[in-house]
């Protein structure tokens, strides 16, 4: 597999990011590829967040949670997936899949030794982030999800969804910070913009980006159906706190939040905060 890593002088001096990069690059199974992560606070604090990005973003997306966790007296992980951030890009659309990113969190998990923990998760974090929780119940202790799902492709994913899969592949341009900033209720100067845009520093870099879409389950035959089915009924007996978090102006997952109130016992003891005055990233 071939992989693209992005200068590391791209990211100086990002604005509200004071984060320190921390990179393994001999995962098992993914030996020689730099994937990138920030770990912020006391390594013993008992309940780690693990903050978990989406498309097409990157762990800077929760700059600003970051320092209200740490606040608290919390551990903070925050890793980008490959594709994304400072981590490694595999070059080739086809490289992506559901299992090779699932996987990848379930050894960076499993190489810090992470318990306990409290998974923070939006968008496409959900959708690997959630699986990973389901399959490893052991390891998690809460969960705030945020416009997030997890599809098997036995409902029809909407019209807003199937339009941004659309543009996905056909626009000739993938402007990531304009996307990013499309996804917002509030504007975001151009030095932010610049942030989202830093990964990516030509068309070569955005494999991850175009190839994210395709791969959420719309049909019921998804290679990543029968596990996300799985997991849903794991989620019918997690009792544990689940916190929803989702915003009231995301087109993309309007109304999702009630599936997951209906369906997982820990929601039940959890309010529901909805967002006000936020889009898709409502980070």
């Amino acid at each position: 597999m071939k992989c693209l890593r992005t200068p590391d002088d791209r990211f100086n001096d990002l604005p509200d990011w004071p984060y320190a990069p921390q990179y393994v690059d001999d995962l098992a199974g993914y030996e020689g590829m730099r994937a990138h992560y920030i770990d912020e606070g006391p390594k013993n604090a008992e309940h780690p967040f693990l903050c978990l990005h989406g498309e097409t973003s990157w762990a800077y997306l929760y700059r600003r949670m970051i320092p209200i966790f740490l606040e608290s007296g919390a551990r903070v992980i925050a890793p980008d997936l490959f594709g994304f951030g400072r981590s490694d890009k595999p070059s080739k659309v086809e490289d992506y899949s559901f299992h090779f990113h699932r996987n990848y969190l379930l050894r960076l998990v499993e190489r810090l030794q992470l318990k306990n923990i409290t998974l923070v998760c939006q968008d496409w974090g959900g959708l690997r982030g959630l699986r990973l929780m389901a399959e490893n119940v052991e390891r998690f202790d809460g969960v705030v999800a945020s416009n997030t799902m997890l599809p098997t492709g036995d409902h029809h994913p909407g019209d807003a969804f199937l339009a941004w899969q659309k543009f996905s592949q056909e626009t000739p341009v993938f402007p990531i910070g304009k996307v990013i900033q499309s996804g917002l209720a509030t504007p975001i100067d151009d030095s932010v913009i610049a942030a989202y845009d830093a990964p990516f520093p030509s068309a070569k870099y955005k494999a991850g980006a175009r190839a994210f879409p395709m791969l959420v389950p719309t049909t019921p035959d998804d290679p990543a159906s029968e596990a996300n089915r799985a997991a849903w009924e794991i989620f019918k007996t997690w009792e544990k706190p689940f916190l929803t978090t989702f915003s009231n102006r995301d087109p993309l997952t309007s109304g999702g939040e009630m599936i997951w109130q209906k369906t997982v016992r820990g929601a039940a003891n959890c309010a529901y905060v909805k967002t006000q005055n936020a889009g898709h990233f409502l980070q």
